[in-house]
């Protein structure tokens, strides 16, 4: 198998690794044992059907907006023709609690689920972007990381193809502009989106079809109802016209009355007018530091600082320090950190900010800011807390969000390529993980918050803090990605190191780099990568042999067999010194496979007659059974198909029902094995098995080889238009991911199965576009292709 050498990823078509652990059929096997009639396996493209629900909870003390309820509800009329409409109004004034009381409301009239996602256009932070909205959004709806296209264009067509048969609510939260938004538009009428924004988005208007609904601020009996509602059962009565001054002084803005009635509310034997005076104080004062534009967004910091300084000392210092968290969304544990205090402490004082409607709860000890809010916290920060003390507590919890990744990667088997141990301690305990199932949860969680906690590490001059979380977080982060997306946080992650000194941090993030790379096919990168960690002066045996392990593997995919059997070499001699047989037999089990690659059988086989005569008892056995995946290879080729069958069963029995991925790769060869012995009926049923895995899990270069296989098996069963399907196919697939060996592969079986009915000319011209796609390719099997190529468009009758 290509990259069977620990601290690398299972396969390079794979996105996966042994995290990827589901059990069953995949259910597409063809019952073909015995060949009489017409056999029809037909790939298919259909994804699990997932209905996502992803709305957040309703809001509370939500006071009737009449008006806007009945613009939004006369969308659902069918001829409306309304399917974007844009809920506009300044911050502060309800938009988000506007949609989400509309979309609970109504959320049955929409059987394919709901969308979410808040695009954070206004925050302090950076904005989310389209193509990490549609990964979010893709694979809420089944998609697997490694299906998802690499460029915007092509993701947003997989959504809208998704979602052209369903009617499914989409909701887009605070954007900021246009751009934003359209890639996330569905193509389908039967689907409605709602977006929030503070500008009225005039091109989703003009050049999309979108209604505009304008909020403004409440009208003054709905303000009163809504402080009245908030302080319900806290207070005795106030006079309405006082009601109407504070509701004044919060600019009628729903977040702003929000605050100041919950204060009210905490003081029920504080006249109503002596708040008001407070208020009217503040006010005064923030008029004197603030601008005349912007009056409401102005209002509602007024209210801000009127609540801010009435709570107590020490919420009043979380308040603030939550204004140094890397994300708008923390989890108790977190802020624990943050603030150096105990769980039980930070909950308490969490629960104080969330009553009084600084903070809003999204979860069972989760939280989040509103952007204003979060923006206010980090004025506060700044101006009240020293540089020092800022300092003190990004450190905290940055390196408690880098320990608890180490503890959950470790359950997982994820903890990156160099076992990496973090070198600070922890300032409260990080997250305790004894479930697998929950620390890829957390992962998941909180992969936003580890991204940003990377980057104010760096920002704070805190690197070391920066290039650790980011290398423990790419093997989860890919298991869950597309590969592609890790560059950006490849080359931060490298960046980082060199600016922290580490020698072993920038081998780590180039290795990184190098192997995903790989995986995106992008090999001649992949392969400078390798070798720029190997120049990095290292001594210690294990990195170098972690590093030099990749750079084999990437080298064997771009067939440079010669310069892969040096490396795995030099990782034998290593191994061998340090008496690691774990590393000897990687090293014997990838030099088996160039060898085999290359062509070179013999050779193959004692290697991974070697690998298997030192391995130890203990070996794992997901790794025996990729060493049995080659040694049944290297039979088949060899003419061995009993020995072959047998050395694939025994890799199946030890994966299947744990390790889909795996299982599917297996299958692959298990399909190729039954065609050798002559049973290409019996051969379709496990490459059906396997092309139905691999679209599951989205590795696109096996399900590509496993319709090419089954191409062959047609052939065999003398059924050429059936063939040709699967090879056309199959190369469609390998031109779209570069891969021109197998591509080259996949064009020769194609122009077989067109000779075979008749079809010469067509068949002439594949086989001179593979010829054209392996001029570079020197090894024994590539000069035997080509030459066969060549034969066959220059003299057709030979």
């Amino acid at each position: 198998m290509r990259t069977s050498g620990p601290g690398d990823e299972k396969d390079p078509s794979t996105h996966g690794t042994t995290l990827s652990r589901l059990s069953g059929s995949a259910g597409e096997v063809v019952q073909a044992r015995d060949i009489r009639g017409g056999i029809h396996f037909h790939p298919t493209t259909e994804r699990p059907y997932l209905i996502p629900q992803q709305l957040p909870g309703n809001v509370r003390g939500f006071i009737d907006r009449v008006d806007e309820l009945e613009q939004l509800d006369a969308t659902l009329a069918p001829d409306s023709g309304a399917s974007v409409v844009v809920i506009a109004g300044t911050a502060g004034v309800g938009k988000t609690a506007l949609i989400l009381h509309w979309a609970h409301q109504h959320r049955a009239l929409f059987p394919g689920g709901q969308l979410y996602v808040s695009l954070r256009g206004y925050d302090p932070g950076d904005p989310v972007h389209p193509m990490a909205a549609l990964e979010r959004f893709l694979a809420a709806l089944g998609v697997m990381p490694g299906a998802m296209p690499a460029e915007l264009e092509a993701r947003a067509g997989m959504y809208r193809s998704l979602l052209a048969e369903r009617r499914v609510l989409v909701v887009l939260d605070n954007a900021a502009t246009v751009g934003q938004v359209r890639p996330l538009l569905p193509g389908s009428e039967d689907c409605l989106v709602l977006v929030s924004s503070r500008s009225r988005l005039s091109g989703l208007v003009a050049r999309d079809g979108a209604q505009r609904v304008v909020l403004t601020v409440l009208p003054e009996p709905e303000a009163i109802a809504l402080v009245r509602t908030t302080a319900a059962g806290y207070r005795m009565p106030d006079q309405e016209e006082q009601i109407a001054e504070l509701a004044r002084l919060c600019g009628r803005l729903p977040l702003a009355l929000r605050i100041a009635a919950e204060r009210a509310a905490a003081r029920p034997h504080m006249p109503l007018a002596s708040l008001i005076q407070d208020l009217r104080d503040e006010s005064s004062l923030w008029d004197a530091l603030s601008s005349e534009d912007a009056e409401e967004a102005d209002g509602v910091r007024t209210v801000f600082a009127w609540s801010y300084r009435a709570l107590p000392t020490a919420p009043a210092r979380l308040f603030r320090l939550l204004g140094v968290h890397p994300g708008s969304e923390f989890s108790t544990q977190a802020v624990a950190a943050l603030a150096d205090q105990s769980v039980t402490e930070a909950r308490r004082l969490l629960d104080v900010l969330y009553g009084a409607y600084v903070i809003e709860q999204t979860g069972p000890d989760r939280y989040q800011f509103h952007d204003l809010l979060r923006a206010y916290a980090s004025d506060q920060a700044a101006q009240h807390e020293d540089a020092a003390h800022r300092q003190a507590a990004l450190q905290r919890v940055c390196t408690w969000y880098l320990h608890t990744l180490h503890a959950a990667t470790a359950v997982l088997n994820l903890g990156g390529d160099l076992n990496l141990t973090p070198s600070s301690s922890p300032p409260t305990a990080p997250q305790d993980f004894s479930d697998p199932a929950f620390a890829m949860t957390w992962i998941d969680a909180e992969t936003d918050n580890l991204i940003a906690s990377a980057r104010s590490a760096m920002a704070g001059g805190l690197d070391t803090l920066a290039w650790q979380t980011l290398t423990l977080l790419r093997r989860p982060y890919t298991v869950r990605h597309p590969v592609d997306d890790w560059s950006v946080l490849g080359e931060q992650a490298l960046a980082a190191a060199q600016r922290a000194g580490d020698p072993v941090g920038q081998i780590a993030a180039l290795v990184g780099l190098g192997i995903n790379h790989r995986l995106a096919q992008q090999l001649d990168t992949a392969v400078d990568c390798h070798r720029r960690a190997l120049l990095i002066e290292n001594t210690d045996p294990r990195t170098d042999m972690l590093r030099r392990n990749p750079l084999g593997l990437a080298l064997i995919r771009t067939r440079q067999f010669d310069a892969a059997r040096e490396v795995f070499e030099q990782v034998l001699t290593s191994a061998r010194q340090a008496q690691d047989p774990f590393w000897a037999v990687a090293a014997l089990g990838n030099l088996a496979e160039t060898y085999c690659d290359a062509g070179d059988l013999e050779q193959a086989d004692a290697r991974i007659t070697e690998a298997f005569a030192c391995m130890p008892q203990d070996y794992p056995p997901d790794t025996r059974a990729e060493w049995l995946h080659n040694q049944a290879a290297i039979h088949r080729e060899r003419g061995r198909t009993a020995e072959a069958e047998d050395a694939i069963a025994q890799a199946l029995t030890i994966i299947r029902g744990t390790d889909l991925l795996m299982e599917g790769y297996l299958e692959n060869e298990h399909g190729r094995i039954l065609l050798a012995a002559d049973r290409p009926g019996q051969a379709l049923e496990a490459l059906a098995h396997a092309a139905s895995i691999h679209r599951r899990t989205g590795t696109r270069n096996r399900e590509a080889q496993a319709l090419d296989t089954t191409g062959l098996a047609y052939q065999m069963l003398n059924m050429p238009d059936e063939a040709r399907k699967f090879h056309r196919q199959a190369a469609t697939i390998h031109h779209d991911l570069r891969d021109n060996w197998n591509h080259a592969l996949a064009l020769t079986h194609l122009a077989d199965a067109l000779d075979s009915i008749g079809e010469n000319n067509q068949a002439r011209h594949f086989r001179t576009e593979a010829l054209n796609l392996i001029p570079a390719y020197n090894d024994l099997r590539a000069i035997e292709l080509r030459q066969q190529l060549a034969r066959a468009v220059h003299d057709p009758d030979t």
